[in-house]
């Protein structure tokens, strides 16, 4: 065996699959919070599936950015600041969809947490999510 094969990484799936999987995902996290917290409430199918299209959209464009944007500030608080970071995708995500509602700061707070348990389960459990760039490298460790 040589060393080019040790190496070599077997083909990324395809970049609509792993929007698909990263949407589904998210439509599953969501709904997690929504039967979880009683100040979460969910109206339709498609209001849960419009919440995990425009919440993966800003994890993947904005959160970045502001999370570099806020890095002196996260060493400052030890990571704190990229806490109200995710409670902000959940707020401007509650802001854009109609039929998705979350309401009360502590409510907010609460969904934060369990979007983040809930992801690292699923970063951590084997399954078809896991296709997603984020997981799959992270399976590959």
């Amino acid at each position: 065996m040589s060393t080019s094969d040790l190496t070599t990484r077997p083909p990324r799936p395809p970049l609509a699959l792993r929007l698909a999987a990263s949407w589904l995902t998210n439509a599953l996290v969501l709904a997690i919070v929504a039967l979880l917290l009683a100040g979460v409430h969910v109206h339709s199918t498609g209001a849960l599936f419009a919440a995990a299209a425009v919440f993966g959209v800003l994890n993947t464009i904005l959160k970045p950015f502001l999370r570099f944007v806020t890095f002196p500030l996260a060493i400052l608080t030890l990571g704190i600041a990229w806490f109200f970071i995710s409670m902000l995708m959940l707020v401007i995500t509650r802001g854009i969809v109609p039929g998705f509602h979350i309401r009360g700061f502590w409510t907010l707070v609460a969904a934060t947490l369990i979007v983040w348990l809930v992801n690292m389960a699923l970063d951590h459990t084997p399954g078809p999510w896991q296709i997603t760039s984020r997981r799959l490298r992270r399976r590959r460790m």
